[in-house]
């Protein structure tokens, strides 16, 4: 099994809604933190959320009071809600589990916001 699954993604008109999900293998650790970043075509991968095990988040200022985190630490999978979704939230989105040693990344998913 891969380390980190994602799922979700799509397209949406703006103003709609969509959820990721992110399932990583093994137990959450103490000092783990998992995300999600995003990444448009010839730009440079972003943070979009991130998430510990003790529930400590950071928003990119650009999703704040839009997207929301969170985190089943007995399942070891975070969910991104994203609402009010608007067309430069288009990127791939990808799922980031650091376990407080190594960094896993998932496959990616796109999400694309377009009338």
């Amino acid at each position: 099994q891969a380390p980190v699954v994602e799922s979700g993604g799509g397209s949406v008109q703006p103003g709609g809604s969509l959820r990721l999900s992110c399932a990583a293998s093994g137990s959450s650790g103490s000092n783990s933190r998992m995300g999600w970043y995003r990444q448009v075509r010839g730009s440079q991968r972003e943070l979009v959320v991130s998430i510990t095990s003790g529930g400590i988040t950071t928003y990119a200022d650009s999703v704040k009071g839009r997207f929301t985190i969170s985190r089943d630490n007995a399942r070891n999978t975070v969910y991104l809600q994203m609402n009010s979704l608007k067309p430069e939230d288009t990127a791939v989105y990808y799922c980031n589990y650091f376990t407080g040693l190594i960094s896993y990344w998932g496959q990616g998913t796109q999400v694309t916001v377009s009338s």
